[in-house]
């Protein structure tokens, strides 16, 4: 498997969005409302209304398959991902922490590489715990080479490996389709090597 190193080799979430140009009328418009985030005290800030996140998805290159987890709290077969941690500053590693947390997956790595695939302002519906807010959302795409050890956090959170097709019939995401028509093409290059 072709990958950069994940942890502490990550692009800062400025570098992250840097040199990133949107590839959708919809992804430049979301763009626009995440760059100012920068210039905030903390652009991961849960308390406030709009903060970053980090999610990613996850791919067996030999198989392209892709692996989806239920969030309970959506009602929605999604990618994973989510908040940062406290001290975390850097988008991949949080999607690449949050991986490992929700899968069990021991040898996540991004894939092709450590580039930024989509930027997606994603809302968030109220809930018992947290006001409704947006999450501006990067997202990465991991691989693994040990897909049965896919295991889920909690038992409410299943993980299912699927094809792309069958990943775009699970979600009812139009966001999370344009993620997954994009790792596709990734899939679609051929190897180097």
């Amino acid at each position: 498997m072709t990958s950069e190193p994940g942890t502490g080799m990550a692009p800062s979430l400025t570098e992250t969005l840097a040199g990133y140009m949107g590839r959708t009328p919809d992804e430049n418009a979301d763009l626009e409302r995440m760059r100012p985030l920068l210039e905030t005290g903390d652009p991961w800030d849960r308390d406030t209304l709009f903060h970053f996140t980090g999610s990613a998805l996850i791919v067996h290159p030999p198989t392209q398959r892709v692996l989806l987890r239920w969030h309970e709290g959506q009602g929605a077969w999604l990618q994973v991902g989510g908040h940062a941690d406290p001290g975390e500053t850097r988008p991949l590693e949080v999607a690449l922490r949050e991986g490992v947390e929700e899968t069990a997956l021991p040898d996540l790595v991004a894939w092709p590489d450590s580039a930024l695939l989509h930027a997606v302002v994603v809302p968030v519906p109220a809930s018992d715990r947290e006001p409704a807010h947006e999450h501006a959302d990067l997202r990465f795409v991991l691989a693994t080479d040990q897909p049965e050890a896919a295991r889920p956090e909690k038992p409410g959170a299943p993980v299912r490996w699927l094809s792309l097709d069958e990943a775009r019939a699970a979600t009812g995401e139009d966001n999370l389709r344009e993620t997954l028509d994009r790792l596709e093409g990734l899939l679609a290059r051929p190897v180097a090597g």
